[in-house]
């Protein structure tokens, strides 16, 4: 049996993760205004463009269609089982788009389920995944895999500028309030599929402490995924100091915030992934 992964592009998976499991990502459109990029941007003209424009770039779902026009290959055949990891359903309904293109499909072979995550916790689940796929071709024991993954993800993260997050309305709590102010360093947690704004620190120093004291019971059997919006001193700085704080020969997988998330945390943001010992 051949397992096929699909993801939305809310998903931020190393290229070298991508090839080796032949993940399929499936785009999601974003929008500069009057501007419409209906297959998104690649990363780096992405982040040339928020910088270069005013205008806070804006994402939409991926409909159904283009799901279903990816799934029929797949549909009801006897050797591919999909495997369908989608953006968490407190942040877009994408689960939803792609139970109805499986729905029309009449599609039998799929399994459909949210990370309760974007970004890194989102790609690091899929990726951890696949590695458990490599050694495992139980789809029970599989979906049982998937859940303790999603349910032992912690996500946080500072983000230089809240305006992305309160602009597209991602932001719970009441602290969407805070504007950017000089040196002050918002920290965001993504808790039960949501966006959390938990704390502030005045400058960089700080805000690393922060995040890294967050860090508990961290599952070695996983390597830690750092993630950067555009801002790769940052995440070097992170890696440096989380990384004596590691198990011997735990690996830190880095990636890059594409366009999707990009467009709702803006440029300047660094965090990290990892898996807690349940």
């Amino acid at each position: 049996m051949k397992f096929k992964i699909v993801a939305d592009a809310a998903c931020d998976i190393p290229d070298a993760y991508k090839d080796k499991f032949d993940i399929t990502i499936i785009p999601i459109e974003v929008r500069f205004g009057e501007e419409l990029y209906p297959e998104g941007l690649e990363t780096r003209e992405f982040y040339k463009k928020v910088e270069q424009s005013d205008i806070i770039p804006k994402t939409s779902m991926p409909n159904a269609y283009k799901f279903e026009n990816f799934l029929k290959d797949y549909a009801n055949k006897d050797d591919v089982f999909v495997i369908a990891i989608l953006i968490s359903m407190e942040l877009s309904p994408t689960k939803l788009q792609v139970q109805m293109a499986a729905d029309n499909l009449g599609m039998k072979n799929i399994f459909i389920e949210e990370s309760a995550s974007a970004t890194v916790g989102q790609g690091a689940i899929i990726c951890e995944l696949c590695k458990f796929i490599e050694k495992e071709q139980d789809i029970e024991k599989i979906k049982r895999e998937f859940y303790r993954l999603r349910d032992s993800m912690r996500i946080f993260a500072v983000v230089d500028d809240l305006k992305y997050l309160r602009s597209s309305g991602r932001l719970s709590g009441a602290s969407a309030v805070l504007g950017k102010m000089l040196n002050v360093k918002p920290i965001i947690a993504v808790q039960d599929g949501k966006i959390l704004n938990i704390a502030k620190c005045m400058g960089t120093i700080k805000a690393d402490n922060f995040i890294i004291d967050k860090m508990k019971n961290v599952d070695s059997n996983h390597p830690l995924y750092v993630v950067h919006s555009d801002t790769p001193e940052n995440a070097e700085r992170l890696k440096n100091k989380i990384k004596p704080l590691l198990s011997e020969n735990q690996e830190i997988v880095e990636s890059e915030i594409g366009y999707v998330v990009g467009s709702h945390v803006g440029p300047k943001c660094y965090g990290y992934g990892y898996f807690e010992k349940q």
